[in-house]
């Protein structure tokens, strides 16, 4: 079978397997179709699961990839915080359960943190990694998806953010020390809530100043703690890039990649740096087709298309059932 019809049917039985697998085995209703109408969310189903084959064929151009991977991040987002605006609204239908919270990324990091435990949103962040890789933070991520939206609006992206690694690190353990202190010193849940209130405002003024001024995802890239935490986990995945002998140092790749993860250095290096998220994006501007996927000793083609197939039906799942 061609790859052109192989991959998206795959991408369609597996979205429907997994999806399918949520309708028949969670007692709570996790489809908003089913919460609507007993047994509509077969129907919901059906057409997230065409959805993923749409998208593997239109990702399988290499010229379509980022294109679709933009649009479709965006649209997640959308649909994350609409649900949560219309529950607040009064629609509880729209909630996953009546226990909200802040939707703030560096909230998965900081829960386990102030509460001492384990819960639902860390264990499905780190599956996701072990699926996907850095996928979190080019497909996945309701906050991420915003910050896209704003560096898109600086196509140029000549900027180049030096020292980036020393700043997400000292970012990260601030944050940490700042959770444990808020722990420690027992805050009151009002001041705790202010405080994320306050992580999550910097982090959109971040967007707003100097990712949609510089063309890169600087909120992404230099701030969000999670962010940070994928760059050092995604290794727990074995997918990787890397930029081959045939490299013409045409640079157009740094000018294009949002994430700072291609400099004259890592150009150099033959591999991306470390803030790269596996999205793709250089591969499409990449006239000597230099820049290639590696799973194993597979073929870059096919270790493309094998990380396409796995994000595009974890996206489809996370479209259907993520909510507050």
């Amino acid at each position: 079978m061609k790859t052109k019809y192989k991959f998206p049917i795959l991408a369609f039985v597996l979205a429907f397997a997994l999806l399918s697998i949520i309708q028949l085995k969670v007692k709570n209703p996790m489809l908003i179709f089913e919460r609507f109408y007993a047994g509509a969310g077969w129907i919901e189903i059906f057409i997230l699961s065409v959805f993923a084959a749409f998208l593997m064929i239109k990702m399988l151009d290499k010229t379509q990839t980022e294109k679709w991977r933009n649009r479709t991040w965006l649209l997640f987002s959308i649909v994350f915080f609409s649900q949560l605006a219309l529950g607040l609204m009064g629609f509880d239908k729209f909630l996953m359960t009546e226990k909200l919270h802040l939707p703030i990324p560096a909230m998965i990091l900081a829960g386990p943190i102030y509460r001492f435990e384990i819960s639902f949103m860390p264990i499905l962040f780190l599956s996701t990694i072990i699926l996907t890789g850095p996928a979190w933070c080019s497909q996945l991520c309701y906050f991420g998806a915003i910050d896209s939206a704003f560096a898109n609006r600086n196509k140029t992206r000549k900027f180049s953010f030096k020292n980036m690694m020393l700043y997400k690190n000292v970012f990260l353990i601030v944050f940490i020390l700042l959770v444990f202190l808020i722990r420690f010193f027992e805050f009151s849940l009002e001041n705790t809530i202010i405080f994320a209130l306050i992580f999550a405002l910097i982090g959109i003024s971040i967007m707003i100043a100097l990712s949609s001024r510089k063309g890169k995802m600087m909120h992404c890239i230099a701030y969000c703690p999670i962010g940070t935490l994928v760059n050092y986990l995604k290794f727990i995945n074995p997918m990787r890039m890397y930029i081959d002998d045939e490299c013409s140092n045409c640079m157009r790749c740094t000018k294009h990649c949002k994430y700072n993860a291609l400099t004259k250095q890592d150009i150099a290096n033959k591999k991306p740096a470390l803030t790269c998220t596996l999205c793709g994006d250089c591969v499409t501007v990449c006239h000597s087709n230099s820049i290639k996927y590696k799973l194993f000793k597979l073929s870059p083609e096919t270790s493309r298309n094998i990380y396409l197939l796995i994000t595009i039906v974890v996206y489809v799942v996370f479209l259907g059932v993520a909510r507050i």
